[in-house]
This record gives C-alpha cells, structure tokens and sequence, in this order.
C-alpha cells in the first residue's frame, strides 16, 4: 500500500465498552458498504460488542497492549477496503478525515477531505449537498462528478455507533474508463496497426466532438500530421471534416468531391450515453452509401485489432468471430470454438445469455452489462456487454468480455492476506492466555515434584503432566510464529550454511526411499534472520515434501531438492509480481516430485491447524509456523503446484544491505551458572492472574525469598509505600487499572536503580518494543519453578 490510513482523532472516550462497541460497528458498516460481505460485517460488530461488555475489554483498554494490537485496529477495514476499485473514504463529524484507501490518494491526488475536493464545474457544491443529505437520510448521492477529467458517480453513508461518521465511496463511470482506454489506444501502436489495415479511427464524445484519432484519419482530415494538428482535431465537430454528395457518398471536406468515398461504421463499447461512440472510415472503393452498407471485411479486421475481448454474433445467435482477447478470457479452445454464445456460461446463465442476444439482434440498438458464469470458471461472475449492430454486414450483436482473471487473482490474496493476519492476531491472543494458565500447571507440577521421589507411584503420573504441559508450551510457539510475535535472535547469516548445517538431520529425517538433493548457487548475498527459526523452516518444508511423496508412492519414496541462489532485482522485474518488491534477494527453493497440492487445497496450506493428513498424524501447524518465521524475518513465501508434477515452496529473503556484513562467529560458551539458586532478600510479585500468583510466590517462598504481592500495578505502588524498598520487582506486563511498564515506571521515581524482572506470555520483541525503559530482565511464560528462581537470582546478581 502507497499510504497509510489517518490516524482517527476520536472525542473523548467516556466507556471503554462504548468504543469497543462503536468502533466494531463504524468497521463493520465499513466492511459492508465496500465489501459488500455481510458475515465478515456482522463477525466484526459480534466481536466487538462482546468484547465491550465486561471486564476484559475494561482491563484491555486500562492498559496499553503489545505493539502489536491497537484499540482500534483499522488496518482491517482498510484492506478489505483496498479490494474495492473504488475510492473510499471516511469522515467524523468535524470534518477530518479518518480514513481513505489508496484509490482514494491517486485519484484525487492526496488526501484532501470531502466534499472539498478536485471536483469541476459545480462539483463540489453537489457533494456537499449529498453530503448534508447523508447527514440527515441516512444515505445520500451525487452523479455525474469530474475530477481532473474523470467522471465519477458518489454514494455517501451516515455511520458509527452515534451515526458519527460517514462513509464515501467514488466509483469511476464504466463509459469513461472504457472511453479513455479507447482514447489511449488510437493514439499508441494500435491506432497505427488500424491505419496499416486500412482503417481511420476516432473516439467522439456525445455531442460529436473529436476526442482522439489515431493518425491516419488526422493525415486525411487536415493533409498532414504533427503533434500540434493532433492537438488541434481535439474539441472540434467531427462533422466539419465530412462533405455528402447527392448520393449520399461521404468524403473528405480537404479533398473534395472528387475524393474517396468513405464507408463510416459506428462501433458500441460501453452502455452509458454519455460514453460517445468509436467511428470507423474505411475507404469505398465501390461507391456504395455510406451509412449502412456492407463491410464484413473490415468490421472483422477492426474486432480483431482489438486489445479487449470482442465478438461478433449474426442474427441467429451464432458465433461469426471472437478476437484473440475474447477467447482468452472465456477460455476458449482455438481447436473446438463454441457455436453458440451460450455454450460459453453455466446451464442457468444460458436462457438469460440467449434471449438478450435474441433481443438485441432483432431490434434493439443501445447496449447492457450481464453478471454471468463462465463454464471453466462458474465460481466468479465475470462482466458480459451486449450491444445491437447496425451497418456491419452479417453482424447483428456485438459482444464484449472482460478479461478479469488477474483482477480476480489481486481480490483473492488480498482476502487471503487479510484473513491470515485475523487468524494470526487470534492466535496470538490465545497463545497469551493459554501461557497463563500452562504456567500454573508446570509451576504446581514442579513444586508437587519436589514432595515426591522417583520411586514414588505419583511420581510418573505428575511428570507426564510436566511433559505433556511443555508440549502444549511448545504449540503455543508455534502459534506465535505464526502471529509473528515470537522471539528472534536475528544475525547476519549466509543462506547455504544454514541449510548445510541441517542437511545431516534431514538425511536421518527422510528415511532410505527419499533421496535428498541439495544445490547452492554463486555469489549469495547474507541475509538477517534467526539461524535456529531458518533451521526450523527448512525442517518443516522438508518433513512436509517428505510425507506427501511417501503417501503417494510408500515404496518408491521420490526426491527432495533444496536448492538456494541469488535473484536479482531484473528477475524480480521480470515476474512482474503485485506481492514481490523489486529489490535483491537470496531465495531459497524446497521442491518434491509427489503428486502435488490439489488447486483447493493451495490456498489453505499456510492456515493454522489446516491439516491433510489422517486424524492424530498431523497438528496443521508446520506449514502455518513456517509461514509465520519466513514473515517476521521480513521474507516472502510462495507455493506453486500442478496436479501430478509435485510441489515448489519458494522463500525470497532480502539482501542485507549493511555495507559489510560482519561474519558469523560460534556464540560465546556462556559462564557456568552457580548450582545454588537459593536466595534472601525480599521480591514484590505483581501479577494480575491469580493462578500464576499464587504459584509464582510459592516457588519463590521456597527458595528463601520474602514475598509480597499484588495484584495491578495501583495495588502494588500501595504495597512499596507501606513496606518500603524491595529487593527485586517481579511484574507481569499486561494487567488491568495500571499495567506494568507504568508501574515501574513510579516505583523508579521512588526508587532510582530498583532491579526489575518482567514475565509475560506475549514474545519479548514485541514488547520491547513498547517498554522504554532501560536496565530490565524478561522472563517469557509459561516458565518452571527452576526457571522462576533462577531469573529471580540473575536480576539480583547484576545489581
């Protein structure tokens, strides 16, 4: 995206769960108006209205969250609202403007705030009527707007949980767009192949006058052509050029009545009336009329110069021509055309396909738009435009087929991207929580451990709970990979030395009928990125390719291949990717020779617990953590597949771009820690769960500390001034009334130097980045009572 959204400038806030419930409800009539997608809208104005009552969305919004979630979060309407080609805006009711997508910034060339914008003629004073009306109906319109000579239609929209703001939506007009397309054309490689074939070319407007002509019709109409004559034909009356005989022959005024008669063909492209018309002139060698008069030839000469698709269809309902862009985008087979237009759409389209056609080719002359479904494609409704033809020989309707794969493809990974960053969201916030309370089951399975010996019948039974609780630990890292809120340690690597260094495991990992391939090109650029999460990604790729080529062939196994090389941005260019930015970058390529990700299975690989594999074989988890690491160390992912031929994960990281990149060194041993982890001394505990409390004042009991708690950070600035100094401060960092960083933040003003210790179940990078505060320790939950102890003691050990 070009832009970011403006930051809204809200009153006020007198409740916390009125702007819970207000903003869920300004976002989901956001996502309704541009998405038209009622049970995203109504998912979002749920979740915020649950999350208004009660008092979790009291202690959410009491304290600041991690960097990575705001309160109001409109990035998600945003980005719905970047699938939509129209420009869309939003309004409080100050004025200010507080939010626009992209189409809105290009096409009024800023961000200007309506209804004071570029608009021609009286433009502005019509919107802001509309506006008004909006204010008052509810809803109101504006028609026929120009704004830097585009025509544009508006829809406004009163919204908000106090109809407090509203919603602006400009929508480009169909005939000007189809127009200006025209208008471009004539005067580029294309109005010069028409002129090759005979054919002078010019786009009128509604009133006849000259938009654009490709340069053989200005070479005939004025007796030469420079850039000042094609200036010059704009705006002037078409038929000033034209002469008529008594026969009705028409020619060229410059040339006279000894001339070439010319045959003129008016060509429908759009619905609207005010979109003009495309003329034709062709040459009479025969000296027939005008207007009217047979010119198959021609006719068919011009739909196949055309860069869109077009088609002709005689009086019958049958197929004469389609041009090449008319059969690519309905999928046509060259070696089997259809007869009939309606063998192109789905069986219920066909009646409603062939009476249209059947209406137009018997009379009807303006033109009309179709939503229909094509064979090959029945699950995305593409644009249909049928218009009658007049004067082109056996031609009686013209179609016209917009080619919407690419733009269909955009809307895809748009929704696919914004839902990935829902669930991720999501799944860090349930990481979170569920870090909570596996720190309460291993801190009571540790401290039970220590009043039995392993001989013991509870003994195994209390650590298989351990053991089972450090695997749950670790599906909670998985998710927040895939939320990209983990922790990295992220270092100026070489590609290849990372994928040599796990290319022994993988050997022992794909077993004897899986043969392991690995190729490493020249002259790779380093990269910045966590050595052990790379490992990770490559081992999930790996594993992944592995059991799908066993399941397709158990005996013959297959190959994996991993290779790596350096791609430069002229490759990058030249894929011309809408994901992909141009720069450098060192990829990594992990392909297998299996049979493939079936088509519907390929754009759900990459969500959490998404699984193909049998019931308890799999969590869905390995493809969604690799997702989620490629992300956070700032790389792209992509997977390609075809039926039958295996499948192709590619990984683009960027060049690291310091000037020399220090090399890697073997991370230092780090110094034997002391056995002794008991301590004295007295530690203020401040957490706001009451199970990881009470365990967490327990383990440090135990170890000889004087523990006192709290339970927010209001209670525990309490405790410090009633009971003086501690020696250690152990805070959770999240809490309601008053959260950490703000607690430690006084006690400091108090206290100059006091050590402090935070734990928490969000990753440590993303807090930091919201903690400014210096000289502090970071304990991530869920942690064990040995790890509690031995934090408590590092804390204290440095002051």
């Amino acid at each position: 995206m070009a832009s970011l959204p403006i930051a809204p400038k809200l009153a006020p806030i007198r409740a916390a769960a009125f702007v819970a419930g207000g903003a869920a409800l300004a976002a989901a009539i956001l996502i309704f108006f541009v998405a038209g997608n009622s049970v995203v809208a109504g998912g979002f104005l749920a979740a915020g209205l649950i999350v208004g009552g009660g008092a979790i969305v009291w202690r959410l919004l009491a304290a600041p969250a991690p960097a990575s979630v705001s309160a109001v979060d409109w990035s998600m309407a945003r980005a719905l609202a970047e699938a939509s080609s129209d420009a869309v805006a939003v309004t409080d009711r100050a004025g200010r403007l507080v939010c626009a997508n992209d189409r809105y910034q290009a096409l009024f060339d800023g961000l200007p705030t309506p209804p004071g914008l570029p608009l021609d003629a009286d433009g502005v004073t019509v919107l802001g009527s509309a506006g008004r009306a909006a204010w008052r109906d509810g809803s109101g319109q504006a028609r026929n707007l120009v704004a830097r000579g585009t025509a544009l239609s508006a829809e406004i929209v009163r919204s908000g949980d106090e109809g407090d703001m509203l919603v602006w939506r400009f929508a480009i007009a169909a005939a000007h767009d189809a127009a200006a397309t025209v208008a471009r054309l004539l005067e580029t490689d294309t109005g010069e192949r028409l002129g090759q074939s005979g054919i002078m070319a010019a786009l009128l407007s509604p009133d006849g006058r000259i938009r654009a002509a490709n340069r053989v019709l200005r070479l005939r109409a004025v007796g030469h052509d420079d850039s000042a004559d094609a200036q010059a034909l704009v705006g002037r009356d078409f038929t000033r050029f034209l002469i008529t005989d008594s026969r009705g022959l028409v020619r060229f005024e410059r040339e006279g009545l000894g001339g070439m008669p010319l045959r003129i063909l008016q060509v429908p492209f759009a619905a609207d009336d005010d979109a003009g018309v495309l003329v034709a002139l062709v040459d009479d060698e025969d000296d027939t009329p005008a207007i009217g008069a047979s010119a198959s030839a021609h006719v068919r000469s011009l739909v196949s110069l055309m860069p869109f698709g077009m088609a002709l269809v005689d009086r019958d309902g049958r197929f004469l021509q389609m041009n090449e862009a008319f059969m690519r985008a309905a999928s046509v087979d060259a070696a089997a055309p259809p007869l009939y237009p309606g063998d192109l759409v789905v069986r219920e389209d066909k009646g409603a396909v062939a009476d249209a056609i059947r209406r137009f080719a018997t009379g009807a002359t303006h033109s009309t738009d179709m939503a229909v479904r094509l064979k090959d494609h029945p699950e995305e409704p593409v644009a249909l435009t049928i218009a009658g033809a007049r004067g082109l020989g056996d031609a009686a309707v013209l179609l016209s087929l917009k080619d919407n794969s690419e733009e269909s493809r955009l809307k895809r990974e748009v929704a696919q991207a914004t839902k990935m960053q829902a669930v991720g969201q999501l799944a860090g916030g349930v990481a979170h929580d569920f870090n909570n309370i596996l720190t309460a089951i291993i801190g009571h399975c540790d401290l039970m451990l220590m009043r039995h010996s392993p001989g013991d019948s509870d003994y195994d039974d209390i650590q298989q709970i351990r053991t089972n609780s450090n695997r749950a630990a670790g599906l909670t890292r998985q998710l927040l990979a895939f939320s990209r809120q983990q922790t990295l340690r992220p270092q100026v690597l070489q590609l290849p030395d990372v994928v040599s260094e796990v290319s022994n495991l993988l050997k022992r990992l794909m077993g004897e009928t899986v043969r392991l391939d690995v190729a490493h090109g020249r002259d790779l650029g380093p990269i910045r990125a966590d050595p052990g999460q790379l490992e990770q990604v490559v081992v999930n790729l790996a594993v992944n390719a592995r059991d799908a080529m066993i399941s397709a062939n158990p005996r013959g196994g297959g190959t994996l291949k991993i290779q790596t090389r350096s791609v430069s941005a002229h490759e990058v260019r030249r894929m011309a990717s809408d994901i992909l930015p141009v720069a450098d970058y060192t990829g990594l390529f992990v392909s297998d020779t299996g049979t493939g990700i079936p088509p519907e299975v390929l754009p759900k690989i990459f969500e959490p617990f998404f699984t193909t594999k049998e019931v308890g074989k799999g969590t869905g988890l390995g493809l969604s953590t690799v997702y989620g690491i490629v992300k956070q160390s700032g790389g792209y992912i992509f997977a390609d597949s075809k039926p039958g031929e295996g499948a192709v994960f590619s990984i683009f990281f960027p060049v690291h771009a310091a000037s020399a990149a220090a090399p890697i060194r073997a991370p230092a041993r780090a110094a034997a820690k002391p056995a002794e982890i008991w301590g004295t001394g007295t530690i203020l505990l401040v957490e706001d769960e009451e199970m990881v409390r009470a365990v967490a004042e327990r383990a440090l009991t135990r170890q000889g500390y004087q523990v006192l708690t709290a339970e927010n950070g209001e209670v525990a600035l309490d405790v410090l001034t009633r009971s003086g100094r501690p020696d250690l401060l152990i805070s959770d960092v999240v809490m309601p009334t008053m959260d950490g960083p703000t607690m430690v933040r006084h006690a400091r003003e108090k206290y100059p130097g006091l050590p402090v210790l935070f734990m928490s179940g969000y990753a440590e990078e993303q807090l930091r980045k919201s903690i400014d505060i210096d000289d502090v320790a970071f304990l991530p939950k869920p942690f064990s009572v040995q790890q509690l102890a031995e934090a408590a003691r590092d804390a204290l050990a440095r002051h």
